[in-house]
């Protein structure tokens, strides 16, 4: 099965491999030829989010283009380290390959799964029994740390309670984001600002969780709120200068009732 899937002749795959080899290469681009994993991995990170947006744009052709320049930092890392005679492209398309058919055991073994639950709770164990033989690695390690603080989070809530530490169960302000509140409050009124942080973060992290209890991603949630009100924003300045007015010289009464009405047009 896996020979089916990682021999297939692929040439417009083999002329991005011959493209990225010989950017590398002697006669290769000075800029491509002194990067390193490292220095291409921020890139990556980048285009990765940039293929987020296009995919939540919908326009294909977009999507299109972000997924090659994503495709493009994965070969072009995967280059550096053949390299470095480490491993190729064709050993990672394996790897993930192994990976991939050992955490479907209900697909391409024997095990019976009724939900998508289950299917999870299952995935959840099998990292698990992989990693056993790490007597010294914590269930977070595999959590990435350069991972936004928002989705961190949410990956960090919802790991320590597939492992059967549920928060809500074991913190009491876990059940209730107000009493984290009423503490940030009380840091503020003491303009204790080191402590206000630390309870602006327990608040954020406490509706984390309340959002995954809820099965609502929170940097989701986030995302489409703030595309909300970038739009609304935009609607304000739009009608502003319609009326051949500058946005700096309205005062903030003004502001809030156009405010008002531009809620009305975009809900």
């Amino acid at each position: 099965m896996e020979d089916s899937i990682l021999n297939q002749p692929h040439n417009a795959l083999n002329d991005l491999f011959r493209l990225v080899n010989t950017l590398r290469g002697q006669n290769g681009c000075p800029w491509d030829k002194k990067q390193t994993p490292e220095s291409v991995g921020i890139y990556l990170i980048e285009e990765v989010f940039e293929l987020v947006d296009a995919i939540e744009s919908g326009n294909s052709e977009h999507i299109r283009e972000e997924l090659g320049d994503v495709l493009f930092h994965i070969v072009f890392i995967a280059r550096m380290f053949e390299e470095r005679q480490e491993f190729d492209l064709s050993q990672v398309a394996r790897t993930i390959t192994e990976k991939m058919i050992r955490r479907h055991p209900h697909v391409f073994g024997e095990t019976e799964v009724n939900s998508s639950a289950e299917v999870v709770q299952n995935w959840h164990k099998i990292k698990l029994n992989e990693n056993k033989d790490n007597k010294n690695q914590s269930l977070l390690d595999s959590v990435p740390a350069k991972l936004p603080a928002l989705i961190r989070a949410y990956r960090i809530s919802d790991r320590v309670a597939k492992s059967g530490f549920e928060l809500t169960e074991t913190d009491e302000k876990q059940k209730v984001p107000q009493a984290v509140t009423d503490d940030l409050q009380a840091a503020l009124k003491n303009q204790d600002s080191r402590l206000a942080s630390r309870q602006f973060g327990d608040l954020i992290f406490s509706l984390v969780n309340a959002a995954r209890l809820a099965e609502i991603h929170p940097e989701s949630a986030l995302a489409g709120s703030v595309k909300i009100f970038e739009t609304r924003f935009k609607k304000m300045e739009e009608l502003i200068a319609e009326s051949k007015r500058e946005f700096d010289e309205i005062s903030l009464d003004e502001k809030k009732r156009i405010w008002q009405e531009v809620q009305k047009i975009v809900p």
